[in-house]
């Protein structure tokens, strides 16, 4: 049962790869990119579900560790960007029509900031170390200062920050279930 689930998340990281890639391409195909995402997040409950009843009964195989922790920072690279284009198209839902010149990120290079946060949170975490999630965060916060004194690139700040971390910290714990 647990390699079914360990199945399921490397399920779960091609589908939020390929999410991921369609979200990043010339011409992004938000229906198709979302679809995906919320494909990736069902195999990504299936694994947990699954891997906490592997874990429940005594003598259940385990992942090696090693392929535990390369699926979880891989699921964690791949799903959270997808995710937190997610969240900022719920977020930003509203009766008035967006105008068409209208700049798409106020943050730039929001992508590469968040492969590198989610890597370094749950690399820190694997290396039993939480309070490289604060050092992590306070660099970020460092970085952006400036740029948050606009209320539209705070808010953007706090929700990617937010999404992307939980979905590192989620990546965690799904390989240390399977380990």
């Amino acid at each position: 049962m647990l390699w079914l689930a360990w199945y399921l998340l490397i399920g779960a990281v091609a589908l939020s790869a390929g999410a991921a890639a369609i979200g990043v391409s010339a011409v992004p195909r938000v229906k198709i990119c979302t679809s995906l995402t919320v494909a990736a997040t069902a195999l990504a409950v299936a694994a947990l579900i699954l891997s906490t009843v592997a874990s429940l009964h005594d003598g259940a195989a385990t992942v090696p560790k090693f392929l535990a922790v390369a699926v979880s920072v891989a699921f964690a690279i791949s799903f959270g960007g997808p995710v937190t284009e997610l969240v900022f198209r719920l977020a930003s839902r509203s009766n008035t029509p967006a105008a068409k010149d209208a700049e798409p990120s106020l943050l730039r290079g929001g992508l590469w900031i968040g492969l590198l946060e989610r890597t370094a949170i749950v690399a820190s975490l694997w290396a039993s170390w939480p309070e490289g999630i604060a050092v992590v965060l306070a660099v970020k916060g460092l970085g952006r200062f400036a740029e948050l004194k606009n209320h539209q690139a705070a808010e953007q700040f706090i929700l990617g920050t937010f999404s992307s971390g939980l979905v590192a910290a989620g990546a965690y714990g799904l390989g240390l279930l399977l380990t």
